[in-house]
Order: C-alpha cells, then structure tokens, then sequence
C-alpha cells in the first residue's frame, strides 16, 4: 500500500508490520484473482467468437493472478522523500511503496504491491548514495519458502550512513540453483536495469561473459515491455528463440512467474523447418557454406530465373471485340514488377491486374468506361492467366532448393561469381533424390528453404523476439530470424567467446546487419553474478585464446567459491567426486565430453546414483544431471563436476573450437568445481 513515511505504526516491531502487510497483500491477491473468476460474460458478448477470446483472456488473467506460495509477494520497499511526480518545494509527505513481482491493490484500488516494472519502482534499481533519486530509504527482504525471515535498509539520503554491500542481496544471488531458471526481479543492477527498461523501438545486443545475467536481462526486458507496451505486442507477438530444446525447458518458467503467460518459444530450426522433415546433416564444410549470407543470392537468382520475357501478345476477347497487349508492353510490365524488388508471389499477383489494366487503358480510348469489375475480369481471362503463367510461373521452394542441391549445372548457373567450384561442390548431394519428400534436409538446408519461401511470400513479422545465445548462428540464419521482426525490434544476446560452431560470429556488427537491425545498440555486460571469483579466473585463461578483444568477466561475489583439480585414474573416481558435491545443498552438474557419457551413466547406474538429462526439473531425490558438453550452453548448476577437459577440446573438428566448449563447460557452475582428469590439462590452462 502507499504509506506515508512518517507513520509510527512500524517502530515497535518492523518485521511483524511487514509479514501483516505481507498477509494482507496477498489477501488482496486472492481477491482480485476470485473478482475475476466471478465475471459473468454471457451478456456482453455479441457472439461465440467473442465469448471465446473473451474467456480466453479471462483465463489468462486468471492463472497470471495465481498467488505462489514458495515466492515472495514483493522483495523490497522503497521511501520516498516526497510523492512522485510532487513539487519537492512544497515539502509534501513521502510516500512508501512495496515493490513485487506484479501489481496487488486493495478492494478500494490503492496499491498494496507496485509492480517492479513501473516507473515508481525504477529507484529500487538506479538509487545509490551517490544518485539517491529522492529515496530515503530503500528497505530488502530476506525471505523462507515465501515468508519474510529477514529485512536490510539502506537510508540513502542520510550522509552519515556509510556505503555497503547487501547481505541479503549476496545471499539472493548465491542462493542454491534447484530446478528451473528463476527470475531476478529482486536482485537486478542499474547496468542490466538500463538495458532492461530500453524502448521497444530499438534492437538491443547484450555481450555477456558466463554468470553476467544476459539471458534473464533479455528475458525481463521481455516482461518489460509487454507491461509497458501490452496492446502493441498483443497484436504483433513475442518470441523467445533459444539454441535448443534442454534450454528452453530450463527457461520456460521465467515469464510465468512474473505474470506474462503469451510469450512464444522456440529454436531457430522450430522457426524454419516448416513442412518439411529434418532428418539430414551436413559435414562442416557444407554446413558453413550453406549458412553463409551468400547464399542468398544465389537463392535470390535462381527465384527469379523463372520469369521469362513476353514474346508474344495477349490477345483478350470480350464480346465481338478482341484487345490486343503487345509483348513489348507486356515486358515494359515485366521489367517495372523486377525493378521494383517486391516479392515474386506478390508481383506474379500483380501481374495479371497490370496486364488487365493496359487492356482498360485501351477501352478507354475506343470510348468505353470499363470499371473496376471490367478489371477484374480482364485479369481473370484465360488468354492472361495463360500469359501469367508461361511468364511468371509459381515456385515452389523446397523444388528449387532441392534443384540448386541435385543440379550441378543450375547451381553452377545462379552461383556463378558467387560460389567458387570448390564452394559449390561442397553442397552438392553425392545421390540424386526423386522428391521434397524423400529428400534428407539437414537443418541448414531447412534455412535455404525458409529464405526462399520469404523471396516468394513475406515472412510474418512479429512486435519483439530475443534471440540468446546468437553467437552460434550462422549468417542465414540470422536473416532468418531477422525477418521474423523486420517490422519489430529484437534482443540478442550472447558471448562470443562461447561460439562452438564453425560458423560462429566473430563480431556483433556483422551479426546485426545479417539480422537487419544494423542500427541495433551494443551493450556488454562484464559483472559476474553466478560463476564463483576462483572458477571465473580459471576458465578466464582460455580468452586470450578463444576471444582476445573480450574484456573477461569480474565477479562481484563476496564467496570466492569452491575450485579443484583432480587427477584421477579412473571413472570411479568421477563419481566420488560427484557425491562429495551432492552431499550440498543445491544442484550438481557432471559434464563431459559427449563420447564419455555412456560410460560415465553406467559408473553411476552401478553405483546406485540417479541422474537427470539436460533440461530435465531437479527434485530434492534426484539432483545430479549428467551433460554432453555439447548440451551444457545456457545451463547452470550449483557444483559442476568437469571431466576429462582435453577430451571435451579433442571432440570437436578444430582446437579454437574445442577450447570454445571447454569454456562453456567451465562456467556452469556457481557454488563449485572440481576438475577430473586423466590425461593432461590443455596447455591453454596452464598459468
């Protein structure tokens, strides 16, 4: 509620006033929530369709007004010295605001809780003793399976009182990880609040080292403007894109927890393999050729290879008169529809009416008034569809993809000073196929076929997407995403020092003009929040190999962590060090290379340990999950246990690569490391 600062009432025992406003805010919460169970629609609704998305929209409102009893209501309280928005000169009252994860008011409509995404609740963020922005105090809870255990103040406006570190905001951070990713409502920084609460009409790229927060920054920053721009994005949609199935999983209960319930989820392979049936791959080679942005002019060529100049006229009969277009009218047609770059289904439509209206023009002349439905007719004659379709056939996508890749001489045509003959032979099948159907596209094929299903027909554009984890996106991919918010905006996020894949982007200039957002601001993140100062340091010797221009990562945490290297003889020992890290609190990680996996699950099936996959929810019976290398992007766990480090390099196709991965490996812990090794270290990590 919004309380005057001066009150009195909370002297005697602040933490008992705070659990009461506690219990009455979430009183309110159940209330509001029953208030629009109750609604009664069945007379302001004009028909089924309505009384539909009406009771939809009820239903949504209803589960984003669930009250969770493990999460606190509000984590803070901001005092101001003056209301908002008052003229401080005339001295008015301060006023005090909670600060939570969603708006709760009472049944008179004042506010009890202040969703931290309003303008009031910024200063929980910004304020410092230094900027204080008119707060007097600023107030955080500390809090046990959802009840107020504890509170911290800081009395920013009160020169005597020192600056200091947050004891219960350290504690927050470091909190053990137990299932799903959570937000950081409560624990959010001025320098990720800023890029947070950056306008919609501007795409924001955020380079973050491991534990810098990027991913729950871009997705807050979803939460953000949904709230800030909620009938906009209703009607043009969000999309979260991430690199796979595990991550999205491990994401997936972000959004919900803060009230936002019609955000999209997908992979960039989910976006494009539309109609067809994945089931191919590509060897390295083939796969950067395919993903490089060149490509899209070769698909861009071989689209419009398919329009061919008039030699003949149309000739129309209508009635007892005949209306002759000559072929050098109906090219002068053609050659306009080319040059203005519309897309080729938009002016194989336009062409008939464009012919039509040249007949009309004739009409005209001879002293008739043909109208609009004369036009249309026109453009429906079978002489112009005749015409339309010898000019200006359809095209069918995965056909023409499919004829790029199985046609070494209608490759070698539209890649001509394009593709070298090396490049070209890369893509090439090896075996002909005899339909889209029988065809084994590999993801990267998929891609072609979504820039060309776009050169045909416009790719639906949507108000916002987040891409994470972009680093590992090849150019037409990129695009690929790009078209689905060319009207929109984006977030990207990512680390280019974690690219794992032969086409990983080696700057985020390049990677914006792939995505067509080349004005997009970069912004980078170099506080670590989650991997401990001793784990950081250590994975930190591989940026000079793997990333020279990254600044490396600082971790701002007061526990430096729990760090270990361990030789070991064998698979035995590995799970030792697994249940020395299970006897903590929290989550635990065994990562290792993918070659090493099966051996590693039966070493623990024999030794009585059960074990999660990646993406899959922990519970308090069950919390070790065993991780390819290749899957460990993204994820985090309390204690990591790294095995066999030269072994995680040794599995992918090149060394900068392969130390890629491994720093990915290093950085999901955030409580704890040990290292496994058999074999020798990789030189890279030696001091």
């Amino acid at each position: 509620m919004s309380t005057p600062v001066d009150d009195p009432a909370p002297l005697d025992d602040p933490l008992s006033r705070e659990r009461t406003h506690l219990a009455e805010s979430r009183a309110a919460l159940r209330a509001m929530r029953k208030d629009v169970e109750s609604l009664d629609i069945r007379d302001v609704t004009a028909n089924w369709v309505n009384a539909e998305v009406l009771a939809r929209q009820i239903d949504e409102r209803i589960k984003a007004l669930a009250d969770l009893s493990d999460t606190p209501l509000f984590f803070g309280r901001l005092d101001y010295l003056h209301s908002p928005g008052a003229d401080q000169a005339e001295g008015a009252d301060g006023e005090r605001f909670y600060i939570g994860r969603r708006h709760v008011h009472d049944h008179d409509g004042d506010p009890m809780v202040i969703d931290w995404r309003a303008p009031v609740s910024q200063p929980f963020y910004r304020a410092s003793k230094k900027d204080p922005l008119d707060i007097a105090l600023r107030r955080r809870f500390g809090y046990t399976r959802g009840d107020i255990t504890a509170y911290e103040d800081e009395h920013l406006s009160d020169p005597a009182e020192a600056t200091r570190t947050s004891k219960l905001l350290q504690q927050e951070i470091e909190r053990p990880r137990v299932g799903p990713m959570r937000d950081i409502v409560a624990t959010i920084q001025p320098e990720q609040d800023e890029i947070v609460r950056s306008g919609l009409g501007g795409t924001v790229c955020v380079q973050g080292g491991p534990g810098t927060g990027k991913t729950a920054v871009g997705l807050h920053r979803v939460a953000y403007l949904l709230y800030a721009h909620r009938e906009r994005l209703a009607r043009t949609g969000t999309l979260v894109i991430g690199p796979n199935r595990s991550f999205l999983h491990y994401i997936e209960q972000v959004l919900p927890a803060l009230g936002e319930l019609t955000v999209q989820q997908a992979t960039v392979d989910d976006l494009v393999a539309q109609g067809i049936e994945v089931r191919g791959t590509d060897d390295a080679a083939a796969a950067v050729i395919k993903g490089d942005a060149r490509m899209a002019e070769v698909l861009r060529r071989a689209v419009h290879s398919h329009v061919t100049m008039p030699t003949e006229p149309v000739v129309v009969v209508r009635g007892s008169r005949r209306w002759r277009v000559p072929a050098y009218e109906l090219e002068d047609i053609v050659r306009e529809l080319l040059d203005r770059g519309i897309r080729y289904g938009a002016a194989r439509e336009a062409l008939p009416q464009r012919i039509a209206h040249a007949v009309l023009v004739q009409m005209e002349r001879s002293g008739e008034a043909p109208d609009d439905r004369v036009q249309d007719a026109v453009a429906r004659n079978a002489a112009v569809k005749a015409a339309v379709k010898a000019i200006w056939p359809p095209v069918d996508p995965a056909k023409l993809v499919l004829r790029l890749l199985t046609d070494a001489d209608f490759l070698a045509v539209h890649a001509d000073g394009v593709l070298d003959e090396d490049e070209q032979k890369s893509i090439l099948w090896a075996k002909p196929v005899r339909s889209v159907k029988s065809a084994k596209w590999s993801p990267a094929d998929a891609v072609l076929i979504d820039e060309t299903t776009d050169l045909v027909q416009r790719t639906h554009s949507l108000g916002h997407v987040v891409l994470d984890e972009a680093q590992d996106l090849s150019p037409m991919q990129y695009r690929a995403v790009g078209r689905r918010c060319t009207t929109g905006s984006a977030t990207v996020l990512g680390d280019l020092a974690q690219g794992t894949t032969p086409w990983a982007t080696r700057s985020w200039d390049e990677a914006l003009t792939h995505l067509g957002k080349s004005d997009g601001v970069i912004e980078e993140l170099t506080a670590g929040f989650r991997v401990p100062t001793d784990v950081i340091t250590y994975a930190s010797r591989l940026l000079p190999h793997i990333a020279p221009g990254l600044t490396p990562v600082a971790s701002v945490r007061e526990n430096p962590g729990f760090f270990a290297l361990r030789p070991i003889s064998g698979a035995a020992e590995v799970v030792a060090a697994c249940e020395e890290l299970l006897r903590n609190e929290g989550s635990t990680g065994l990562i290792a290379a993918d070659a090493r996996v099966p051996a590693l699950a039966q070493a623990l099936t024999a030794a009585g340990i059960t074990y999660l996959a990646p993406g899959e929810e922990t519970t308090a019976e069950t919390r070790l999950t065993l991780v390819p290398a290749s899957l460990a992007k993204g994820l985090e766990y309390d204690y990591v246990v790294l095995d066999e480090p030269q072994a995680v390099v040794d599995g992918e196709p090149d060394e900068r690569t392969g130390l890629r991965r491994l720093y990915v490996a290093l950085t999901r812990a955030v409580s704890g490391l040990i290292v496994t090794h058999a074999a020798p270290l990789p030189p890279q990590l030696a001091e």
